[in-house]
């Protein structure tokens, strides 16, 4: 099957390469154009544009990181919607709020082509391996279309509900684990005087209840920020800030207040504006710890 990736970035990168290893026919662009240049000696081919992707396609995968970075993938002389999508099927994989999700539905459906939301829970080692956490939003009929693409992508597949379900339970499940590293920040300073080893420290804190099930692989990743040692971004502090922006935007637009997700953002904003924006979330803590006041 032919399938087009618009968005390479680090989890359309591992997306593209896991599909290249099952055997499909991977084509890719990006806004950046040399972020498709690694895909190239992999067997992707390149688009030129978005909509000359979506010409050479069967099947259009988006995953970009904001609704202003959707907008301008699909709109436009050369966007996705540019070329010729009717009867084709497009997947969009990108975390935004449940409205910008429905509204792109609207417009991919105009044009004649079939539309599927699925963020997913997961980073780019759990996509390279084929075992993501679907959050599916759509028809019945129309999941079931996606459902063999989407099966060599993810572990689990879940059909929450119409288009924007999707949105909103990934949302939901990224809320207390971002949140998390904040309060990791906070649990560390704690134990600063104790002056214990970070491996040591971590090790003990992973083996707790309080510690979600990430920690248990990440928690080496956080003994060696403690340690001052860079991790190679699995995902960005500026990523996770702007998901924590999104998160507040939303429970605001249902009518609810989300105080520890807006100190948690608090905390991110300090960091990105100290400079670490582009740093893995595990120096969220760390920073927090070094300061007392997170930047």
């Amino acid at each position: 099957m032919r399938i087009g990736i618009a968005g390479v970035g680090k989890m359309g990168t591992a997306i593209a390469l896991r599909l290249l290893e099952v055997g499909q026919e991977v084509w890719v662009w990006n806004r950046t154009a040399a972020k498709v240049e690694p895909l190239r000696p992999a067997g992707a081919q390149v688009a030129a544009s978005a909509a000359a992707l979506a010409d050479a396609v069967e099947v259009i995968i988006t995953v970009v990181s904001n609704a202003a970075a959707q907008n301008g993938t699909y709109d436009g002389a050369a966007g996705v919607l540019a070329g010729n999508v009717a009867g084709k099927l497009v997947i969009d994989m990108s975390t935004v709020q449940p409205a910008h999700a429905q509204a792109l539905a609207h417009k991919v459906r105009a044009m004649g082509a079939t539309f599927v939301e699925c963020p997913v829970g997961g980073t780019t080692g759990p996509a390279r391996q084929g075992k993501l956490l679907g959050l599916a939003g759509g028809q019945v009929a129309d999941i079931a279309r996606a459902q063999p693409i989407l099966a060599q992508l993810c572990r689990r597949l879940e059909h929450v509900g119409p288009v924007g379900a999707g949105a909103s339970m990934k949302l939901a499940i990224n809320l207390p684990l971002i949140v998390y590293w904040q309060a990791l920040g906070e649990a560390l300073a704690l134990i600063k005087h104790l002056n214990l080893d970070p491996t040591r420290a971590m090790d003990i804190l992973a083996d707790t209840s309080g510690a979600p099930s990430m920690m248990k692989n990440r928690a080496p990743a956080v003994a060696a920020a403690l340690a001052g040692k860079d991790n190679s971004p699995t995902a960005t502090i500026d990523t996770l800030k702007k998901d924590l922006a999104e998160m507040v935007a939303e429970a605001k637009s249902r009518g609810y207040d989300a105080p520890a997700t807006r100190a948690a953002l608090a905390g991110f904003e300090r960091a990105s504006r100290a400079g670490l924006g582009a740093k893995d979330c595990t120096a969220v803590p760390v920073s927090w710890l070094r300061s007392g006041t997170g930047a």
